[in-house]
């Protein structure tokens, strides 16, 4: 089982920034890779960015240049730095860990981007 904890969402205006953590536990030696996705009232939950185990990144065209996804393996803890925030940045952020068998979920913490 892996445990995941998000934590940093808020309210910004737009061309902020915010930084969101996802702190994993228990069997983290399983994970194979970690990401977050979004998800904004009415439509589906969409990758943002993912990083593997051997420190490959992956990011949704949206928000390349302004969005950077990186880890402290020693906290086990994952980041995503958000920049230059626009509205339709706005949505449920939710933390991945996956492994071979399972993908395990964070509950989600809400980014909100005024205009």
């Amino acid at each position: 089982q892996v445990q995941l904890v998000e934590s940093g969402g808020g309210l910004v205006q737009a061309g902020g920034s915010l930084r969101l953590s996802c702190a994993a536990s228990g069997s983290i030696f399983s994970i194979n890779a970690m990401g977050w996705y979004r998800q904004a009232p009415g439509k589906q939950r969409e990758l943002v960015a993912a990083i593997t185990s051997g420190g490959s990144t992956n990011y949704a065209d949206s928000v390349k240049g302004r969005f950077t996804i990186s880890r402290d393996n020693a906290k086990n803890t994952v980041y995503l730095q958000m920049n230059s925030l626009k509205p339709e940045d706005t949505g449920v952020y939710y933390c991945n860990a996956r492994t071979y068998e399972v993908n395990y979920w964070g509950r989600g913490t809400q980014v909100t981007v005024s205009s």
